[in-house]
């Protein structure tokens, strides 16, 4: 956690239709980039609205997005193809 923290890098993965971690902490103000890994069977669409980040990626894909600094709050961010149980929280503080 502390090494994510200094170097605004995290690690993201879907399995089974859930996004993992569900929550994360991230300094406000700063650029984060995330790593996302689909660890599962089938496609996967990483996406929030505010920010606008949308990023679709197959069966045992990596890629990554890079959210803009933050102001305090709490982000939401789904994965389209599993909206009922692949969602997870940036809380930027």
């Amino acid at each position: 956690e502390i090494a994510a923290a200094v170097s605004g890098l995290f690690g993201l993965r879907l399995e089974g239709g859930r996004l993992s971690p569900e929550r994360i902490e991230v300094p406000a103000g700063r650029r984060i980039k995330l790593i996302l890994r689909n660890e599962g069977p089938g496609p996967m669409e990483f996406e929030s609205l505010n920010p606008r980040i949308e990023k679709v990626l197959a069966a045992g894909g990596t890629s990554f997005v890079v959210l803009p600094p933050l102001k305090p709050g709490t982000y939401t961010f789904i994965d389209e193809f599993h909206a009922e149980t692949g969602a997870m929280q940036v809380i930027a503080k």
